[in-house]
């Protein structure tokens, strides 16, 4: 696992998307990108990389609003173990003729971007060593070059693709906001990561223990209403809180009048964008 996604830092865990419809789903989730279902109810399907974690959970509603342009979810970005698992994703997804949106070189890390079939923005990225990281006045930066595909897959294992790597984690979230000054507020001086980038004056990168992020933060679609309560998109994610650092993270909390909320069966707060953020301690 990755230093950054341990619990040691501030990281994200799984997150719970609202989808239309399940088979057309999961013949995308299961039987393209390779995860695992390990629960499946009458309208919600768990989905992990590993066959226990949970990474991915769907909930279907057929009557759901289709995506559209709204504030919310840019992407979720599934981090893989290495080169090698980045080239098998990417050769499934061309015997699949699937399509992708994007493969960039972010100096950081390499990356793909494609869409789920309900619209849901996904990155699928391997990190380089952090000792490779580009600086740019002694500190780290990022830029979106094209990515080196031939490179890559040239360490395209010879086994067959069945799964993605069983190694996959939740790398980081990026959201589309209304205004950056008050998600800085919120993601960063309340909930307490730390700023890494501010990119252009129209995204900011922020993240715990120096990692490049953990979330992204544009204004890339500038005043669009919320996404829905029923409408296709990112409905809640897990964050995970370092058991030593609770107590000053919920002190920030009530610094910056952010309740915690509780449910049956955990404690939740709303960010900015009314998505539900489910409190994990370790």
């Amino acid at each position: 696992m990755s230093i950054y996604h341990e619990s040691t830092s501030m990281h994200f865990q799984e997150i719970t998307l609202l989808i239309k419809n399940i088979k057309r789903s999961l013949e995308f989730y299961q039987e393209i990108l390779g995860l695992q279902v390990i629960e499946q109810f009458q309208n919600k399907t768990v989905l992990s990389a590993n066959r226990k974690d949970p990474l991915i959970i769907l909930l279907e509603d057929r009557n759901a609003i289709p995506l559209g342009i709204t504030l919310g979810l840019y992407h979720f970005a599934l981090l893989l173990p290495d080169r090698g698992s980045l080239a098998h994703v990417i050769k499934q997804l061309i015997d699949k003729r699937y399509p992708i949106t994007g493969a960039s070189d972010h100096g950081v890390s390499e990356a793909i971007y494609l869409d789920d079939p309900d619209g849901n923005g996904i990155e699928i990225y391997k990190d380089r060593l952090e000792s490779e990281w580009p600086l740019e006045h002694g500190k780290m930066t990022m830029f979106t070059k094209p990515m080196d595909i031939e490179s890559v897959m040239k360490e395209l294992p010879q086994t067959p693709y069945l799964n993605i790597s069983e190694q996959t984690i939740m790398g980081h979230l990026h959201f589309h906001v209304g205004n950056l000054k008050d998600a800085e507020e919120f993601y960063s001086k309340a909930l307490g990561f730390q700023v890494v980038l501010n990119y252009m004056k129209s995204a900011l990168f922020i993240s715990d223990q120096g990692y490049h992020h953990h979330l992204g933060l544009n204004i890339w679609n500038g005043d669009a209403p919320l996404n829905g309560e029923k409408q296709v998109g990112l409905k809640s994610y897990v964050l995970v809180v370092p058991k030593e650092n609770y107590p000053a993270f919920t002190r920030r909390l009530q610094d910056h009048r952010v309740t915690i909320l509780v449910d049956e069966h955990y404690k939740y707060l709303l960010d900015p964008l009314e998505q539900r953020i489910i409190i994990r301690v370790l």
